[in-house]
C-alpha cells in the first residue's frame, strides 16, 4: 500500500499559455527535490517532461507529461499541460485527473490568449486554483501592472502571497507577505498587503473572523487550513513568484504548495450507479475500486499507456476488477509509476495515487474501472478539418492503422470517411494541431499524408409538390425489362411528424402503406390501388429512390427533406422484374426532382467567437459582410472579453483560424457547432453546382 494517505497526496496540473515556462517550472522541481539529478533544459532539447521528438523539434509541449516528487513530507503528482490552445484536450484531460490548476504567468508577457482558456477550464472543472507568475528573472517586467492585469481576469481572489525583491537580473528573493520582513528592493510593500490578506483568509470561515477580530490570530496550523478552504471554495486564489532557472523563489513555491494545495481528498467526487444514480466516491483504499483513465498514448515500444488517476479502492497489480461497459472486468497486468517518459512497476496505488497500466485494449480515455461510471471529460469538438490521402500508393490499411492510434490518444482529433463526399476527413482544433499530428504520423508509423482541403457536404432537397413518371422498356431479343413508377414528391421539411403526414387523408386519400428513413429524413408513402404495380416490386422501387437520394440530381449531393407517393405505375408478366422496377424509380425521381424547384442546403454552423472588446466590431463586420453569417448577440467573457455569437454556413469558416489570428494578433478563439441544413442563395447556388460538377468530373477521372 502506498505510504502517503490521501490528505498528504497533492495532484496538480501545470496550465497557462505556451511560452510561460510550465515546462521548465516542472523540470526544476524535480530537480530541486532531487527527484531528477540530470541537467534540464527545453531550450537544448534535455527536457525531462517534453521527452517526444515533436516537442524537442518544436520547443513546446504538445501532450501532458506526468511527474512525480515529495516534498515536506507531501507525496506530489505533477503533470505539465500543453500550453496553446490547439492542444487544450490535454489540459482538460489532465485537470479530469488533478485537484488543483497552477496557472502559470510569464512575467514579461503577462495574460495570454490561453491563460484566460484555462482559468475557463479550471472552473468548470471545479479545482481549487493558483497562479505562479514565472520568468521573474526576464526582462521588461511592469510587476504592479501584472498583478492588476491578473485581478482584472481572475478576480480580487486572486492576492499576492509574496512579492519579488528586484525583477531580472535583479531578481534575488521572495518576501512572505503572512510573515513580512523588511527587504530592500521588494517591489512591492509587503507589510502593506499583509492585514488584507488576513482578512481574506480569516473570511473564510465565521469563527475564524470574529477571533481575529476580537486580536487572536490563528496558528501556522489553522491559517494553512484556511487557506487551503479558501482555494477550494475559490474565495482565495494565491499568487506566488518565482525564477525555476535561478532557482528563487522556489523553496517557498514547494512550501507553499504542500501547505496550500488541495490534498486529494478535498474535493467530492461523484459518479452514476447502473440506475443513473448519483454515487459519493470516498478516497478509502479498503473501499470498492474507483479509478478513471484521462490520458491515453501509443508507444512504439510498449504499445497502449494509460493513464490513471485512483479515486477509492486499491488497485493492485494482477488483479482483475470491474470495468464499467464490460462484463468480464479488467486484469491488471502490471501497474507503474510514471516518470515523464519512464516507466516503474508498483504492487499498488491507493486513493489519490496517478499510475500507468500498458497494453490495455479495453481500457481508452474516460474509462472508468469500478461498478459506477465517472463523469467523462468535456473535450471540445474538433473544428478544422482536412481532407487525407497516403502519399504513398497502398499505404490505404497502414494509414487507416495510424489515424486510429492517433484519435485514440488524442480525443479532439477525429477520423471520419465521409460517404457523401467519399473523403477520408482528419479533423482537429487547427491546422497546427493536424501539423503536429501529420509529423508524429510520419515518425512513429513511417506513413506521411497529403492533404487538401475537405469538401464542404452539401445536401439537396425540394421546395415545392411535383408530379412525373418514367417507363424503363428495354427488348433485345429473348425477356426484356419493363416498369412503369408514377410519383408525386412533396418537400417534407426537418421536424415534420411522419406519422402525421402520411396519414393525412386530405394528401394520402388512398395510402396503403408507409415507411419514415431517419437518416435523411424521408418519407415514403405507397398509394398504389388496383394492383397496377404488384407489391412484391415495391422494394425494388425503394431502393431505385435510395440510389437517386444517395447520387443526387443537381450536383452530386445526397438529397434529402423530402416525401414520395407512389400512386400508380405499369407492369407486363413476362418482362418485369426488379431490375426493370428499380431503374424506373430512379428515373421518376430524378425527372420529378427536377420539377419541383429543387435547392442546394449548405451546413450551418455555431459560431462563438471571444476577442478582446475593441475587436468586437470587426469580428461583427466579418462575419456580415465575407461571411454571410447572422450575427446573435455578444456576451461578456471577462476580463476585457467579449464572446460573439453567430450563425455563419460552415462553407465560409473552413479556414476561420487563419483569418481570426490575422483580425485579432493572435488574442481570439472560437468554437463551432453544427446547427441544421438551409438553403443557399440564389446568387451563389449556381457557382457551388458548378464546382461541385467539376470536382465529381475530376474525381471519376
Amino acid at each position: 500500500m502506498s505510504k502517503f494517505a490521501p490528505e498528504d497526496i497533492r495532484n496538480i496540473v501545470l496550465c497557462g499559455h505556451g511560452g510561460s515556462g510550465k515546462t521548465t517550472l516542472a523540470d526544476a522541481f524535480l530537480n530541486f527535490t532531487g527527484k531528477v539529478k540530470r541537467p534540464a533544459s527545453v531550450d537544448d532539447g534535455t527536457s525531462i517532461c517534453d521527452f517526444d521528438d515533436e516537442e524537442k523539434s518544436h520547443k513546446y509541449t504538445i501532450e501532458t507529461s506526468c511527474t512525480n516528487f515529495e516534498w515536506a513530507n507531501k507525496h506530489f503528482n505533477l503533470l505539465d499541460s500543453p500550453g496553446y490552445p490547439d492542444f487544450i484536450g490535454g489540459v482538460i484531460g489532465a485537470m479530469g485527473a488533478c485537484d488543483v490548476a497552477a496557472i502559470v504567468v510569464n512575467a514579461s508577457s503577462g495574460i495570454q490568449v490561453n491563460t484566460r482558456r484555462v482559468f475557463a477550464e479550471a472552473n468548470k472543472a471545479g479545482l481549487g486554483k493558483m497562479v505562479i507568475v514565472s520568468k521573474m528573472d526576464g526582462d521588461n517586467i511592469e510587476f504592479e501592472s501584472l498583478i492588476d492585469s491578473i485581478k482584472s481576469v481572475f478576480g480580487s481572489e486572486a492576492t499576492l502571497f509574496n512579492v519579488p525583491v528586484g525583477h531580472g537580473a535583479d531578481f534575488s528573493a521572495v518576501v512572505d507577505v503572512l510573515k513580512p520582513t523588511e527587504a530592500a528592493g521588494a517591489l512591492v510593500d509587503p507589510a502593506q498587503l499583509h492585514e488584507n490578506l488576513i482578512e481574506s483568509i480569516v473570511s473564510v470561515d465565521d469563527a475564524a473572523m470574529e477571533k481575529y477580530f476580537e486580536g487572536e490570530l490563528p496558528t501556522d496550523e489553522e491559517m494553512a487550513k484556511l487557506i487551503a478552504q479558501g482555494v477550494k471554495e475559490g474565495s482565495l486564489i494565491p499568487i506566488f513568484c518565482v525564477s525555476a532557472k535561478s532557482g528563487v523563489g522556489m523553496k517557498e513555491l514547494l512550501d507553499a504548495l504542500a501547505a496550500y494545495a488541495l490534498p486529494s481528498n478535498a474535493i467530492k467526487r461523484f459518479a452514476k450507479d447502473a440506475e443513473d444514480n448519483d454515487v459519493e466516491i470516498t478516497p478509502d483504499p479498503n473501499g470498492p475500486v474507483v479509478a478513471q483513465v484521462f490520458k491515453t498514448r501509443i508507444d512504439p515500444f510498449v504499445q497502449k499507456i494509460n493513464y490513471l488517476r485512483v479515486y477509492s479502492g486499491t488497485l493492485k497489480t494482477g488483479a482483475t476488477v470491474p470495468l464499467v461497459g464490460s462484463r468480464k472486468g479488467f486484469k491488471i497486468a502490471q501497474l507503474f509509476e510514471v516518470q515523464a517518459n519512464e516507466l516503474t512497476p508498483v504492487d499498488e496505488a491507493t486513493p489519490g495515487m496517478i499510475v500507468a497500466v500498458t497494453k490495455t485494449d479495453e481500457l481508452k480515455t474516460c474509462t472508468t474501472l469500478g461498478d459506477v461510471a465517472m463523469p467523462k471529460f468535456a473535450f471540445p469538438t474538433p473544428m478544422v478539418g482536412l481532407a487525407a490521402f497516403p502519399k504513398s500508393r497502398g499505404d490505404e490499411a497502414k494509414v487507416s492503422i495510424a489515424l486510429g492510434k492517433l484519435a485514440e490518444e488524442d480525443s479532439t482529433f477525429t477520423v471520419e470517411r465521409n460517404e457523401q463526399t467519399k473523403q477520408l476527413v482528419i479533423t482537429g482544433m487547427s491546422e497546427l494541431h493536424l501539423q503536429i499530428l501529420q509529423e508524429r504520423l510520419k515518425r512513429r508509423d513511417k506513413v506521411e499524408l497529403d492533404t487538401k482541403e475537405q469538401k464542404i457536404p452539401y445536401r439537396e432537397t425540394i421546395q415545392s409538390d411535383a408530379s412525373g413518371s418514367y417507363r424503363h422498356k428495354k427488348q433485345s431479343g429473348g425477356a426484356g425489362q419493363f416498369g412503369e413508377v408514377h410519383i408525386r414528391m412533396y418537400p417534407f421539411p426537418g421536424g415534420t411528424d411522419p406519422e402525421e403526414f402520411a396519414t393525412d387523408k386530405t394528401r394520402f386519400p388512398s395510402m396503403k402503406e408507409w415507411k419514415y428513413f431517419p437518416e435523411n429524413n424521408f418519407l415514403w408513402v405507397d398509394s398504389v390501388v388496383g394492383g397496377s404495380i404488384p407489391s412484391n416490386f415495391m422494394p425494388a422501387i425503394e431502393k431505385g429512390f435510395k440510389d437517386r437520394m444517395e447520387s443526387g440530381v443537381l450536383a452530386g449531393c445526397q438529397v434529402q427533406d423530402l416525401c414520395i407517393e407512389v400512386h400508380f405505375g405499369k407492369y407486363h408478366p413476362v418482362d418485369s422484374n426488379e431490375q426493370a422496377f428499380r431503374t424506373a424509380a430512379k428515373g421518376a425521381f430524378k425527372e420529378t426532382f427536377a420539377k419541383a424547384s429543387p435547392a442546394l442546403l449548405e451546413p450551418i454552423v455555431n459560431l462563438d467567437v471571444t476577442v478582446p472588446v475593441d475587436k468586437v466590431g470587426d469580428i461583427n463586420s466579418d462575419i456580415v459582410a465575407a461571411r454571410r453569417g447572422r450575427p446573435l448577440g455578444v456576451e461578456d467573457a471577462g476580463g476585457g472579453y467579449q464572446t460573439v455569437k453567430a450563425e455563419v454556413p460552415f462553407a465560409e469558416v473552413t479556414t476561420y483560424s487563419r483569418a481570426l489570428a490575422s483580425m485579432t494578433g493572435g488574442q481570439g478563439s472560437y468554437s463551432i457547432e453544427f446547427n441544421r441544413y438551409d438553403v443557399v442563395p440564389g446568387n451563389i447556388q449556381q457557382e457551388i453546382i458548378a464546382k461541385l460538377g467539376k470536382d465529381l468530373k475530376d474525381d471519376e477521372e
